[in-house]
């Protein structure tokens, strides 16, 4: 099956007038029920409990659970064998269907693969892939069979993954031809790495090592018998940047399978006819969370998109699958916006009844502009890598604020604090807090207890590290975070990884980055350097080091922007002081300069 081409009809212009088309899109809303599966906001926050969520999870006896048996096999026996689960768009818009049965068998086999290499429960498994089948098959077989799963961003270069891939002391990555060549050049780093699985490999290339992912599926039992995993043991390790040090890698369990469910059925409304899209990749959080188990869970047909952005593309794929449900980042929504209205009104779109945004608060203007042309109100929610799940959202129960992070939900108790831990009034600026308790918080992290305590330095709160305010009807409202993260299109970049890739080019001596506001992508990435000796600034120069910088890490974790200097402010300690460079870079004040190098 291949996406349709587009016909255009007879009469374009009329097909075209926006004033047509938006009174299609208002009248839209009346097409689908008001009804949600979370109706009453109010009386089930105050009533629910996570441990009423447990009736809706399918547990082994003793208690024990899996997540990949709740994302898959359970659907074997509830009338959804059958479904669909996945629609695979590739690059050049050829569909693949694969039903819930076809997943379970593809993961049992992989399962099986996997046990025949030695992989036990425990064990880290990494999946290097861009958005195709096998990403999804392999992250269920990994977790069937108790292994740990680490998602890996297919833009990552070759620094980010030896990071990663040396901390983790991973022992198998599954990739493909076009990545491998990432992981060549840092095999030598990596003495865990036991074996590379390659999907799609070129058979007589493969070196020592290597296997072919379809070679080592071929002749394998697609039965398989899910282990009966602790809630508490864990189910996949990502890994997100902080503002010092090395990416940390964050644990998450198998009963983190209950916030996932329960947060798909209220914040995405997922129905058992929806055809559900996450655009999101599985080597972020939300693609793990809300792009395989929990719209699993909840037995959803899902779409995965293997193509780059293109407007046109995204709205082809809407079309043509009948997506109902749209989760997907500020940073798309604006440069859908920025694509022009004209493109959306040459697409029907009549099948969405949701949409959904997360990554970095969205602006009221998108907002506003997604009900002009969609005819349907964008639904802001906040929550973190670390969170595990959705925590506060504009549910479709409660009305919007455009702007506004929304509310907690059920079972999750949120607070804006002062530097002692005490709530303040509504209207206040303070730190955005939440109480431990939910089933989908991060566990540790991944070789480093003081990094995963250093969340718990507020007493008894969970601190998020953003800066936000409440208003008087329990709406909270983020205003930045409380470090040095940098929030670039959706994706959290650590300003030291970026600095440490731009000292690598011969050219920098010294390296100091920061976030600067950018209305597309919410932040950019600025680098301020001081060249080496026998170097002098110049586009051509500059040009070099940010294309050297992308290949390092990844494609949206260069500096758009690069400042040269005579000098970096440092503390005495030798510090960069970034603090500063972004006040100067802004104009803001630059408050306590006591630490100063020079001072």
């Amino acid at each position: 099956m291949k996406l349709a081409q587009e016909t255009p009809s007879k009469n374009t212009t009329e097909e075209k007038t926006p004033e047509k088309k938006k009174t299609g899109r208002k009248e839209l809303i009346k097409k689908f029920p008001v009804k949600c599966n979370l109706e009453e906001y109010a009386t089930t926050y105050d009533t629910f409990t996570w441990e009423d969520a447990r009736s809706e999870i399918s547990y082994f006896q003793d208690g024990k659970v899996n997540a990949a048996y709740n994302a898959v096999d359970r659907h074997l026996t509830d009338g959804r064998k059958n479904k669909v689960a996945l629609y695979s768009v590739d690059a050049a818009g050829q569909v693949q269907k694969f039903t819930f049965q076809e997943i379970h068998d593809a993961a049992n086999k992989m399962g099986n693969a996997l046990k025949a290499l030695g992989i036990k429960k425990g064990d880290r498994v990494f999946v290097f892939l861009p958005r195709v089948p096998e990403l999804y098959i392999a992250t269920i077989a990994i977790a069937k069979i108790g292994a740990i799963a680490g998602p890996l961003f297919s833009a990552f270069g070759p620094d980010a993954l030896k990071d990663r891939l040396q901390d983790s002391e991973a022992k198998i990555v599954i990739t493909n031809p076009a990545l491998k060549d990432k992981l060549d050049a840092i095999k030598k780093d990596l003495p865990d790495l036991e074996h590379v699985v390659i999907v799609g490999a070129d058979k007589k290339k493969l070196g020592k090592g290597e296997l072919s992912y379809e070679d080592l599926v071929t002749g394998q039992s697609s039965e398989l018998t899910c282990e009966k995993t602790d809630p508490e043991d864990p189910l996949y390790l990502l890994y997100t940047s902080g503002t010092t040090g090395k990416p940390k890698g964050v644990v998450h369990v198998h009963a983190d399978i209950i916030g996932h469910h329960m947060t798909t059925k209220w914040v995405l409304d997922l129905r058992d006819d929806d055809i559900y899209w996450c655009t999101a990749d599985p080597g972020w959080v939300t693609g793990t969370v809300y792009g395989i188990f929990g719209p699993w869970s909840n037995g959803a047909s899902v779409v995965s998109y293997e193509g780059r952005f293109d407007a046109a593309s995204w709205y082809k794929v809407i079309d043509e699958l009948k997506v109902t449900v749209w989760y997907t980042a500020p940073t798309a929504l604006r440069m859908l916006m920025k694509a022009g209205d004209d493109v959306v009104y040459e697409h029907s779109l009549d099948s969405l009844r949701h949409i959904l945004s997360v990554g970095e608060p969205l602006n009221p203007e998108v907002v506003r502009w997604g009900m002009k042309v969609y005819g349907l109100p964008i639904h802001d929610n906040w929550w973190q890598t670390e969170t595990g799940m959705q925590l506060i959202a504009n549910l479709p129960c409660n009305p919007i604020r455009p702007g506004s992070m929304g509310k907690p939900l059920p079972g999750v108790y949120a607070a804006v604090v002062n530097e002692n831990g005490e709530e303040v009034a509504p209207g206040e600026l303070g730190k955005l807090v939440v109480k431990p308790g939910w089933p989908s918080m991060l566990r540790t992290i991944w070789r480093n207890e003081a990094k995963y305590q250093e969340y718990f330095k507020i007493p008894g709160w969970y601190f998020s590290g953003d800066n936000a305010w409440k208003d008087e009807d329990g709406y909270f409202w983020f205003v930045g975070r409380a470090d040095d993260v940098i929030n670039t299109s959706g994706h959290r970049v650590g300003p030291f990884e970026v600095e440490s890739a731009l000292v690598e080019h011969k050219a920098v001596a010294e390296a100091g980055v920061i976030g600067k506001p950018d209305k597309e992508r919410g932040e950019i990435i600025k680098a301020f350097v001081v060249l080496a000796n026998g170097y002098t600034a110049s586009d051509e120069l500059l040009d070099d080091i940010k294309e050297f910088t992308k290949k390092q890490l990844a494609a949206h974790a260069y500096p758009r922007e690069i400042e040269v200097k005579a000098s970096l402010p440092k503390t005495r300690s030798g510090k960069i002081m970034r603090r500063l460079l972004k006040a100067w870079e802004l104009g803001l004040p630059t408050g306590d300069t006591s630490s100063l190098e020079d001072d």
